[in-house]
């Protein structure tokens, strides 16, 4: 009988939260993965499904990386001693040439860091961040006809399949 390699996780490499949003607000240019520096009750209300980043952004502080926005709601079996900010700043979590490559991008030509993801990989918390400049109102149009349009190619494709 052979042994599986680590444990048994629901959460071995699942999404825990998306910004979908974002994908409508922005166009996105290139992405990172950054871990997060969480606390131990954000981790445990992590695991029961309770976070959210509709609202966050990244920004860079004194040559750190910063989340700022994103919603963690605390359990209500919470620790008493701890006071449970649920919008707290978290630092993020990068290599030090990444950080510098963000920083001269945003500075200089006026890039976006959003977080688009939130997700396991092994039993850490990741967030994927994107670099992006925002849409203006005709762009997101123009998505929105590009969208249907694939949207109806496919249900003709579909219909036409099933005639022949």
């Amino acid at each position: 009988m052979s042994k599986k390699n680590g444990k048994d996780k629901p959460n071995g490499g699942g999404t825990i939260a998306l910004n979908k949003r974002a994908r409508h607000e922005y166009s996105f240019e290139q992405k990172f993965e950054a871990g997060l520096a969480l606390q131990g009750w954000e981790l445990k209300a992590i695991r029961a499904g309770r976070a959210n980043i509709g609202d966050a952004y990244a920004v860079v502080l004194q040559g750190e990386l910063f989340l700022i926005g994103a919603q963690i709601t605390p359990l209500i079996q919470a620790s008493t001693h701890v006071v449970a900010n649920d919008r707290r700043t978290r630092k993020l979590l990068l290599h030090r040439h990444e950080i510098d490559v963000l920083m001269g991008r945003i500075q200089r030509d006026g890039y976006t860091l959003v977080p688009t993801a939130l997700y396991w990989k092994g039993n850490k918390v990741k967030a994927e961040l994107a670099l992006a400049k925002g849409k203006q109102s005709h762009d997101k149009r123009e998505a929105s006809k590009e969208r249907d349009w694939n949207r109806e190619k496919q249900r003709l494709l579909r219909r036409h399949n099933k005639d022949a």
